[in-house]
């Protein structure tokens, strides 16, 4: 319990003074309940020995009364001092693990790691922040109380203070097996939490899927498989605590009546007076409340563990290296020379190589386009001049410089990316235009949004550039959406723009504005295309044909038709 406590307070970093110094309150706190006990015992004793006055009266009825008034004073105090910093602690720790997430590679997204993410915010951190920080000092106070109280058996009797210390001793003893037996069900429902949101998340994402091809029964099973087997791990985790549990309480009750029997046995052969009869009727159901209360604070504690393993857990996630310190040049590279370089490059998914020594240069102001079949490493090629993986071997150079050897801020202020896949924001249309460079004005980003061919669409909108739209962009078609995104990149005006070709799925109405949005973005910039319709690139001055991770032919359009290999096959095959 007391490793597990003080993890926590390790966690709070820079505000482990506010929990530390909650200590101080929840000492005091713990001194100031068990007065008003020793004022009764003082009294009935005074009483007893007809020594009690008016003025004793007085003071001890001044003396109860501050002890009260303080004590509520030291636990306001105590709880500003941590219930405050768990929200601070939570807020700063969100804030981390935003940043330390942007810095992650992509592929730590598409490991199955969502579910834990989610988890860790929506689980673990609320969790500690609702129902542990508020504790801590509690526990102190459990302690200090438990030894106050059995400090004072010592000075009744020795030998009720050694019953005391015995019975004390068996507590603990119970509580470290619960704690075992806990710790363990802690860890796998909380796996079982990261598993069923897991299931969640992917159950609401593929809804429309799920619903086309009449799957609602198979996949509500897998869902309900889910819910259910976190039903049970709940279950078994009260199972396993539950006899502990009530371990805890037959101690308390035996201890108490032990104590209470050794007592009346002193009282009987003499060994203690009256006074200290009537002290013992006093204390005697608030010998062991502390320590009972103490370890009744295990499952939570438990679960506490087990959510800080997680959040370790994608903490320790290891970033992409960002200690780069080289500039790009903002003059350029001039036209006609190398402004993307790759350099037997090679890139592998965990164990699977899906690029092998990819060779090839882009000039300033061309157009690259990437064709091939589907896996062949196209999309892989484009993503990793982002830096969204690290590259296994080689070099990717932009304007001269290693792409690991800037900063990634600049490097991706080199590149504008348009994909097919857009994700809009649930914010106003104007915000999600903006986020292409966020200090452009308003009028900046209405006229990137006039050559992406949006300006008139937005405008119908209820409220124009101030209209939410939905999460994903749900409340807009995929057209729309895709010149959205085309005009974020237009206004964030990269002079790299890799494309994934836009219009490969959207309807004819749209395709026409498209292309001119696209036309519009492209202008004088250097490309690379990923190209599925072929003939959008007959014109590009270099086309590199990527088939199992390797660049098989290379050229313009009619020089790979006059080969008559893989690239002359498909174009025939899509003219067919």
């Amino acid at each position: 319990m007391l490793k597990i406590m003080h993890r926590i307070i390790e966690m709070t970093g820079k505000y482990k003074w506010r929990i530390r110094s909650s200590y101080i309150t929840a000492f005091l706190k713990g001194v100031m309940m068990k007065i008003p006990l020793v004022l009764c015992f003082l009294c009935i004793s005074r009483f007893m020995r007809g020594k009690m006055d008016t003025t004793g009266c007085i003071v001890f009825g001044v003396i109860a009364l501050a002890s009260v008034l303080l004590e509520a004073v030291f636990e306001h105090i105590s709880n500003v001092l941590q219930s405050a910093t768990g929200y601070m602690v939570f807020a700063d720790m969100r804030l981390r693990l935003g940043d330390h997430l942007r810095k992650l590679p992509m592929g730590y997204f598409t490991e199955g790691n969502i579910g834990k993410v989610s988890s860790v915010l929506a689980t673990d951190m609320i969790f500690i922040e609702e129902n542990c920080m508020g504790v801590m000092s509690e526990l102190v106070t459990f302690i200090i109380s438990q030894a106050l109280m059995t400090g004072m058996m010592f000075v009744m009797d020795i030998r009720l203070g050694l019953l005391s210390l015995l019975i004390v001793s068996v507590f603990i003893l119970i509580g470290n097996l619960m704690l075992k037996t806990t710790l363990k069900h802690s860890v796998i429902k909380q796996e079982d939490c990261e598993s069923l949101t897991e299931e969640v998340l992917d159950f609401a994402e593929g809804i429309g899927i799920i619903k086309s091809y009449n799957m609602l029964g198979e996949r509500s099973g897998k869902l309900r498989d889910e819910f259910e087997k976190s039903c049970r791990e709940s279950i078994d985790f009260e199972v396993a605590y539950g006899p502990w549990a009530r371990a805890l309480y037959l101690t308390f009750g035996i201890g108490t009546a032990l104590m209470l029997a050794l007592c009346a046995f002193l009282f009987k052969t003499g060994r203690i007076s009256d006074e200290y009869m009537v002290g013992m009727a006093l204390f005697l159901f608030d010998m062991f409340v502390s320590i009972k209360s103490y370890y009744g604070q295990m499952a939570r504690l438990t679960v506490t563990d087990a959510s800080l393993n997680r959040i370790e857990e994608v903490f320790n996630a290891e970033e992409l290296k960002d200690d780069g310190q080289q500039k790009f040049d903002t003059a350029g590279s001039g036209s006609g020379t190398a402004e993307i370089v790759y350099d037997n490059v090679s890139f592998a998914y965990t164990d699977k190589e899906v690029l092998k020594n990819v060779s090839f240069e882009v000039k300033q102001g061309e157009m690259t386009a990437l064709v091939g079949p589907s896996g062949g490493g196209k999309s892989t090629i484009a993503s990793l001049l982002a830096r969204f993986w690290d590259i296994k071997n080689g070099r990717i150079l932009i304007k001269g410089k290693n792409i690991k050897e800037v900063p990634l801020g600049s490097l991706m202020d080199q590149i504008s990316m348009v994909f097919q896949r857009i994700y809009l924001f649930q914010d106003t249309v104007y915000n999600n235009i903006a986020i292409g460079r966020p200090d452009a004005t308003r009028a900046e980003v209405e006229n990137a949004a006039k050559k992406a061919r949006c300006y008139d669409f937005i405008m119908q909108l209820p409220n124009g550039f101030d209209t939410v739209i939905g999460e994903g962009g749900a409340s807009l078609s995929g057209g729309e959406q895709q010149r959205i995104s085309i005009a974020r990149c237009i206004l964030k005006d990269a002079p790299i723009v890799v494309l994934d070709e836009a219009t490969a799925s959207v309807d004819a109405d749209n395709e026409r504005a498209i292309q001119e949005a696209i036309s519009e973005l492209c202008r004088d910039k250097t490309l690379l295309v990923i190209a599925h319709r072929l003939k959008t690139i007959k014109d590009a001055d270099q086309i590199l044909v990527v088939s199992d991770g390797k660049i098989t032919e290379r050229g313009d359009h009619s020089s790979l038709m006059e080969q008559n290999g893989m690239y002359a096959h498909m174009v025939s095959l899509q003219a067919s």
